[in-house]
């Protein structure tokens, strides 16, 4: 059972940056990660994914030039560096795995393991 503990969140005022991290309980090279978000009332959307090699990376249009996604998998580690930060960016932010090579998973449903989130709020 992989485990997942996302850190990082915080308050941040508009145009701020912020670096999440996703910290695993095991080894991670065979995992596909994405990071997903959930602002209250509204559904989980998906954030941004990467491939288990980090050679493929995927975007939602609202956060694209913003944010980048990288992973280490030596230090069982994914990161999600969030720039230019907008009041809209404000939710929960939860990294999810899912075993498997090739392009990563854009939907909820296709992730097996999650972490508990971290609160991101962007506000002056």
């Amino acid at each position: 059972q992989l485990q997942l503990v996302e850190s990082g969140g915080g308050l941040v005022q508009p145009g701020g940056s912020l670096r999440l991290s996703c910290a695993a309980s095991g080894f991670i090279y065979n995992y596909r990660i994405g990071w997903f978000r959930q602002a209250p009332a509204k559904e989980r959307e998906g954030v941004s994914c990467i491939s288990s090699s980090g050679g493929s990376t995927n975007y939602a249009d609202s956060v694209k030039g913003r944010f980048t996604i990288s992973r280490d998998n030596a230090k069982k580690t994914v990161y999600l560096q969030m720039n230019s930060l907008k009041p809209e960016d404000t939710a929960v932010y939860y990294c999810a795995a899912d075993l498997g090579l090739g392009s990563c998973r854009t939907l909820p449903g296709e992730y097996d393991y999650w972490g508990q989130g971290t609160q991101v709020t962007v506000s002056s």
